[in-house]
C-alpha cells in the first residue's frame, strides 16, 4: 500500500536561489500549474525519498505575503488551504539568503503564522563566508524554534539533509511560534474575527488591518458592505493613538524579533570588507560604464539570437522541405497531398524554425540570471523605463523581440509585477522583428533604390525599426495610465553575489522553454496555416468548370502554370475576400493583390512574398533570396505603373505597406503565444485590434500625405 504524497510550498524572496532549488530537487519531474480566474503559473514537480513522494509547489517569489492583487492572493490562499483544486501543504519550505538573514526573514516570520510547519534552507552560504559571515544554523534553529538546513542548492549541497528534513516536518507536524505583535493588534484583530463570524482565520484577520487597500481588505468590504471599512479604519485609527501605527506596527515587531535572533546567530567582520563582487558593480552599475557594458551584453545577445541561430533554421527549414519532398513522391496530387505538404508540414516547420531563437535566447537569461548580472540590467534601465511606465524589467524582452517577439513576449516572465508584465507583452510585437525584414527589404528594393540618393534605403530601413522604438513605450504609457492602471510598484531588487550559474540549470532552462514552445504555440498556429491553406486552395474549379489541378497539369509551359496559380489563387476564397474588401484597401493605395497577400500573412509576415509572388505569376518566392525578390520587385512596380489612380505614387504606395507591416501584428504565433502566457482570449484579441487599427491608419496617413507631397513636388 503506498503512502500519501506529502506536500510543500516553497517559498522564498526574488534572487535566493528558489527556483535553483527547486529544479535541483524535482529535476525533470516537473510542470506548470494554472489556476482559474488568474494569470498566475506556479511549477509543480516532486521527489521521492525512500518510498515517500513529496510533491513540490513552488510559489512566485516575494518579499511578503500582503496580497496587493487577486494574482498575488493565489499564493497566500494556497498556504492557506483556501484553494479548491490544490490541497493545504503539510511542509512550507521558506529559502532565506545566507547573507541576508536580516531582510529575508521577514517573509519567514509571516509564514510562522500560517500554522503549518516550516522548514528553513539556509542557501549560499559560501557567499556568506565569502564576505565573512558566519552563520550559526544549529543555534539559528534553537532561537526560531524551526528546522534550519545550510544549502548550496546550485551545487547540490545539503539537499539530501534538506528532504529528510522535509519528510521528518511533516511527521511531527510541530508548528513554530508566530512571532508576536502587540496586544493591542491582537485584540483588535480577534474583534474583527467575531465580527466577521469566524470567516476569516487569525492570518487573513491579522492582514485586514495591516494591508491598508489589499486584497483581503477589498473582498471584504465587497462582500459585507462599507460597514465592515468603517470597523477597519476605526483599529486602525485606535491602533495609531496607542502607539502602534498601521503599519509600521508590523515591521517594528517582526524586525525588532529578527535583529535579537540574527544578533545571536550571527557573527560578522567588524568592517565589510569590500568583495570583488562589490569591484565588479562598481564598473557594472555606473551610469556611463555599465551602460555601455549593458549594451555591449544586449548586442551579443541580439547577434545570437539574430545571427547564431541562422545555420539552425536552416537545417530545420532544409529538414522540412526534405519531408514535403518525401510525402509528395509518396502521395498522388490533390487535396490530401497538398493539406499535408502545404499545410501540416509548412505550419509545423514555420513553427519549428523559431526554436533555436527561443533556445538561445533562454539560454542566454539563464546565465544572467544565473551569474546575478540580470539584476544590474534592470537596475541600469529601469530610470528610462520608468518614465514610460515600466520598469527595467522590461526593456530585455523588448529588445529580444527585435529578433522575434515570441521569444520577447515569452522572457516576460522575469517580469513578477502583473501590470507591468502585461503591459510589456501587449508593447512587444510593436517591435520589427525578424519576419518583417524580407518585406522591407522586397519593398525598399523595388522603390527606393534606383533614382534615390544611396543613403534612403539605409534611411528608411532604420526608420521603420525606429517606429516600433518610438511607439512602444508610448503605447506602454497609455496603457499603464488606462486598461493597466493601478498603484505603479516600486522596483525593489536586491543585487545578488555574482556566482558561476550551474550548466545543468542552463540546459534545463533551454529544454523548459523550447518544449513549451513547440507544445503550447505549435498547435494553434497549425490550425491556423492549415486554415489559411484551405482558403487558398478551395474552390478548385475555374470559372467555366475545369479543375485548375487539372489545367496546371496539362501544361507544360511554366510561365502559363504560374498564371494559372495566380488565377486560382486570385479565384480562391482569400482572392474573392480580397476583391470584396478592395474598397476598404483602396485609401491605403493597395489593389486587390496586395490586400489578399496581407490578408494571406496573417500566420507569418514574410508569408506575403511568396504570396505576391504566387499572385503576380513569379512561382513560390523565397524570402531569402535577394534575386528572386529583385524580380519580384521589379513586376510589382511595373504593375504599379500601369495603374492610372497609383502609378505616379508608386513610393507612397510602398511606404504604405511598410508602415503597416510595421505596426500590424500578422503573426499568429505571437497571439498564440500570448494567450498562453496572459491566460485569456482577451488579450491578444485587444492586441490584435489595436495593432491593426494604428496599422490601417498609419499606413492611410502615410499614402495620403504622400500622395500630397508627390504632387505638390510635381507642381
Amino acid at each position: 500500500m503506498s503512502q500519501p504524497s506529502l506536500i510543500v510550498a516553497l517559498v522564498g524572496n526574488p534572487n535566493t536561489g528558489k527556483s535553483t532549488l527547486f529544479n535541483a530537487l524535482s529535476g525533470l519531474r516537473q510542470h506548470v500549474g494554472n489556476y482559474p480566474g488568474v494569470t498566475v503559473e506556479m511549477k509543480k514537480g516532486h521527489f521521492y525519498l525512500g518510498e515517500q513522494r513529496v510533491d513540490l509547489i513552488d510559489l512566485p517569489g516575494t518579499y511578503s505575503l500582503s496580497a496587493r492583487s487577486p494574482d498575488e492572493m493565489v499564493a497566500v490562499d494556497l498556504l492557506l488551504g483556501r484553494r479548491r483544486e490544490e490541497p493545504r501543504p503539510h511542509v512550507i519550505l521558506s529559502i532565506v539568503d545566507a547573507s541576508n538573514l536580516d531582510r529575508h526573514l521577514y517573509l519567514t516570520t509571516q509564514l510562522m503564522e500560517l500554522g503549518e510547519p516550516v522548514v528553513l534552507a539556509v542557501n549560499m552560504v559560501d557567499v556568506a563566508e565569502a564576505q565573512g559571515v558566519q552563520v550559526d544554523c544549529a543555534a539559528l534553529a534553537r532561537e526560531t524554534g524551526l528546522t534550519v538546513v545550510p544549502i548550496r542548492a546550485n551545487r547540490g549541497v545539503g539537499l539530501d539533509r534538506l528532504q529528510a528534513a522535509l519528510v521528518q516536518a511533516a511527521k511531527t507536524g510541530t508548528r513554530p511560534v508566530p512571532v508576536p505583535l502587540p496586544a493591542a493588534f491582537e485584540a483588535e484583530s480577534q474583534a474583527l474575527e467575531r465580527e466577521l463570524s469566524g470567516e476569516l482565520p487569525p492570518f487573513l484577520a491579522h492582514r485586514l488591518i495591516l494591508d491598508v487597500g489589499g486584497t483581503i481588505e477589498q473582498w471584504v468590504v465587497d462582500k459585507h458592505g462599507p460597514v465592515v471599512k468603517q470597523h477597519i479604519e476605526a483599529a486602525r485609527v485606535r491602533l495609531a493613538e496607542a502607539g502602534h501605527p498601521i503599519p509600521a506596527a508590523e515591521a517594528r515587531a517582526r524586525y525588532g524579533w529578527i535583529r535579537e535572533i540574527v544578533g545571536k546567530c550571527v557573527t560578522r567582520p567588524s568592517e565589510r570588507p569590500k568583495t570583488w563582487t562589490d569591484r565588479i558593480d562598481h564598473v557594472l552599475t555606473h551610469r556611463v560604464w555599465g551602460t555601455l557594458f549593458f549594451l555591449a551584453v544586449m548586442f551579443l545577445v541580439f547577434q545570437s539570437i539574430f545571427v547564431a541561430a541562422e545555420p539552425l533554421m536552416g537545417l530545420i527549414e532544409e529538414g522540412t522541405s526534405w519531408l514535403a519532398d518525401q510525402f509528395q513522391a509518396q502521395i498522388p496530387e490533390g487535396p490530401l497531398q497538398s493539406l499535408i505538404c502545404d499545410g501540416v508540414i509548412a505550419g509545423v516547420g514555420g513553427v519549428l524554425v523559431f526554436l533555436p531563437q527561443i533556445m538561445i535566447l533562454f539560454a542566454f537569461i539563464a546565465v544572467l540570471e544565473g551569474c546575478g548580472y540580470m539584476a544590474r540590467a534592470a537596475y541600469l534601465m529601469d530610470r528610462l523605463m520608468s518614465r514610460c511606465g515600466l520598469s527595467g524589467k522590461s526593456f530585455i524582452p523588448l529588445l529580444s523581440s527585435v529578433a522575434c517577439a515570441i521569444p520577447g513576449v515569452m522572457a516576460t516572465r522575469v517580469i513578477e509585477n502583473r501590470r507591468d508584465r502585461f503591459a510589456t507583452i501587449v508593447v512587444a510585437p510593436l517591435m520589427s522583428c525578424s519576419a518583417r525584414l524580407p518585406v522591407y527589404l522586397l519593398l525598399i528594393g523595388a522603390f527606393l533604390t534606383e533614382g534615390f540618393a544611396w543613403w534612403v534605403p539605409g534611411l528608411t530601413l532604420f526608420g521603420m525599426y525606429m517606429i516600433g522604438f518610438t511607439l512602444a513605450p508610448l503605447v506602454a504609457l497609455l496603457l499603464k495610465r488606462t486598461l493597466l492602471r493601478g498603484e505603479t510598484p516600486l522596483f525593489v531588487m536586491e543585487l545578488p553575489a555574482y556566482r558561476l550559474p550551474s550548466l545543468r540549470v542552463i540546459l534545463r532552462r533551454m529544454v523548459s522553454a523550447g518544449w513549451a514552445f513547440v507544445y503550447r504555440a505549435g498547435t494553434l498556429i497549425l490550425a491556423a496555416t492549415v486554415l489559411i491553406w484551405a482558403c487558398l486552395y478551395f474552390p478548385t474549379t475555374s470559372p467555366d468548370g475545369t479543375p485548375y489541378p487539372e489545367r496546371i497539369a496539362a501544361t507544360a509551359d511554366e510561365a502559363e502554370q504560374h498564371s494559372l496559380q495566380a488565377e486560382w489563387k486570385a479565384h480562391s476564397l482569400f482572392g474573392q475576400l480580397g476583391h470584396s474588401l478592395e474598397p476598404a484597401f483602396r485609401p491605403l493605395g493597395w489593389d486587390w493583390k496586395i490586400g489578399m497577400a496581407t490578408l494571406a500573412s496573417f500566420p507569418a509576415r514574410e508569408v506575403i512574398v511568396g504570396t505576391l509572388g504566387i499572385i503576380y505569376a513569379q512561382g513560390e518566392v523565397d524570402a531569402g533570396d535577394a534575386d528572386q525578390r529583385k524580380q519580384l520587385g521589379a513586376t510589382l512596380r511595373a504593375d504599379i505603373a500601369r495603374d492610372p489612380a497609383r502609378g505616379p505614387y508608386r513610393v507612397p504606395v510602398a511606404l504604405s505597406v511598410m508602415v503597416f507591416f510595421a505596426l500590424c501584428c500578422q503573426c499568429a504565433a505571437t497571439l498564440a503565444v500570448i494567450r498562453r502566457e496572459t491566460r485569456s482570449w482577451a488579450w491578444p484579441a485587444f492586441t490584435f485590434t489595436y495593432m491593426t487599427t494604428m496599422a490601417y491608419v498609419g499606413a492611410f496617413l502615410v499614402y495620403q500625405l504622400g500622395r500630397v507631397l508627390v504632387d505638390a513636388l510635381g507642381a
